[in-house]
């Protein structure tokens, strides 16, 4: 994955092709920790926090070298609070689906690194390192019109929440279960589902990268009453989403204001 940017100086990349840098970097050395997994004995909680380790000091390493003077929100690390008064942050996960993860050949997981600027989140990548492609914000995918006859809601292979049982009931809408919140939100820009839904517990980190790049392939991400995502806030809690093609939000929206999340 990381061919194309060998001889490159990372400093000298725009924030959209260094995320994309990054999160492969990041991406590479899993691969590692999982292929090394059974002459280390790691399986289970082992190999999940071996992964969140190395993921995490390759992030904290080369956002240290190549953006000194950002601020880092991660989930890894102890979140300084002086990024309240940065004007650019990355929030970054560094592995978002431990579970699959540790479950080899699985490849529902992945590295979400993206760039807040100001108010906004201006920059992302989100890499499948098991699939061998980074989706990222500096070449957004356009997602075709649907192909499917019926919406797809990307859930929880785990645990789906009871209300997008019930909203798949109201919209006729077929439930397509997958690991982390990353990869279902992919799954909407590849065209796997049509949206995202989600309340019940989800951080910053969890769905910064993955709205970043969602926006950027024409998506509608929003809280699930249809109120803005913000980030860089000083909870690091963002517990609801949605994310979807356009022609499905307002419907969406309305079925979780009438009904609720419970």
């Amino acid at each position: 994955m990381t061919e194309t940017f060998q001889g490159t100086d990372p400093s000298q990349l725009d924030d959209h092709a260094f995320a994309v840098w990054a999160a492969e970097q990041a991406g590479a050395v899993l691969l590692e920790v999982r292929a090394a997994a059974d002459e280390r004995g790691l399986e289970g909680k082992a190999l999940k926090d071996a992964g969140d380790a190395a993921a995490q000091e390759v992030l904290a390493r080369v956002l240290g070298e190549h953006r000194p003077d950002d601020a880092v929100l991660s989930e890894e690390a102890t979140d300084d609070k002086v990024r309240l008064e940065a004007s650019r942050v990355w929030i970054i996960d560094p592995l978002d689906g431990t579970r699959e993860f540790s479950e080899p050949p699985r490849d529902d997981w992945a590295v979400h690194v993206a760039l807040w600027q100001d108010g906004d989140l201006v920059a992302g990548a989100v890499a499948q390192p098991a699939l061998g492609e980074t989706f990222n914000t500096g070449t957004p995918r356009q997602v075709p019109a649907r192909t499917a006859d019926r919406p797809r809601i990307a859930v929880s292979r785990t645990r789906p929440p009871a209300f997008v049982e019930a909203l798949a009931a109201e919209i006729d809408a077929e439930l397509v279960p997958m690991g982390s919140a990353g990869v279902k939100v992919m799954s909407v820009v590849r065209d796997l589902a049509d949206a995202y839904v989600h309340a019940g517990g989800q951080y910053q980190w969890d769905n910064a990268a993955p709205v970043a790049v969602a926006r950027a392939a024409g998506l509608h991400c929003s809280r699930v009453d249809g109120s803005p995502l913000v980030y860089n806030e000083s909870d690091t809690s963002l517990p609801d989403l949605i994310v979807c093609r356009p022609e499905l939000a307002e419907e969406i929206i309305a079925f979780v204001r009438a009904h609720g999340t419970d």
